[in-house]
């Protein structure tokens, strides 16, 4: 016997299977804007320290992501990542870039909602924010700076940890 692929909704629509029963919507994730809130790119020793190199400089970066509701459904979504390269204590280059993007979370479970915004809107802004930091640094004389995929999903995971840890501290004070 074959499974039927499609639920009935409360208000009798039918619904794809694996929609979310709780609300009768269909789960939507959708960008509604895209922008650049900030970018620096700062050289100090250009035109000097643009020259070639015998070893690979060191390169730190760091991204952290935050959320603020608009509305309901919208979330204001912002990766920040910096990326600092230096040939011993020489800073060859600092850029820091602000990107964020609006997106709607709508007919998600409510205890799902965080996660998608935390872990698949910053998944979506990641490579647009990659490609403006290896095209800034290109533009500033220096190799192109591809940052690596980000795991999301751990970022997520270790700031909820976080959140309970200082949670028990403030109530155990």
């Amino acid at each position: 016997m074959m499974a039927d692929e499609t639920d009935k909704t409360n208000d009798g629509e039918t619904a794809a299977a694996g929609a979310t029963p709780g609300n009768g919507k269909s789960p939507q994730l959708s960008i509604l804007t895209q922008y650049v809130k900030d970018l620096s790119f700062e050289s100090p020793g250009a035109p000097l320290t643009l020259r070639q190199r015998d070893k690979a400089p060191a390169i730190n970066i760091n991204i952290n992501v935050n959320a603020n509701p608009m509305s309901e459904t919208d979330y204001d979504v912002v990766l920040t990542l910096n990326a600092t390269a230096k040939d011993d204590d020489k800073v060859l280059f600092n850029v820091e870039l602000i990107y964020g993007g609006v997106f709607r979370v709508d007919g998600f479970p409510k205890e799902h909602t965080l996660p998608v915004v935390f872990i698949e809107c910053p998944r979506m802004l990641f490579p647009f924010a990659r490609q403006i930091v290896a095209e800034c640094t290109r533009n500033g004389g220096f190799p192109p700076l591809m940052i690596d995929p980000v795991d999301f999903a751990r970022m997520f995971q270790q700031r909820m940890a976080e959140e309970q840890a200082r949670q028990k501290v403030e109530t155990t004070n």
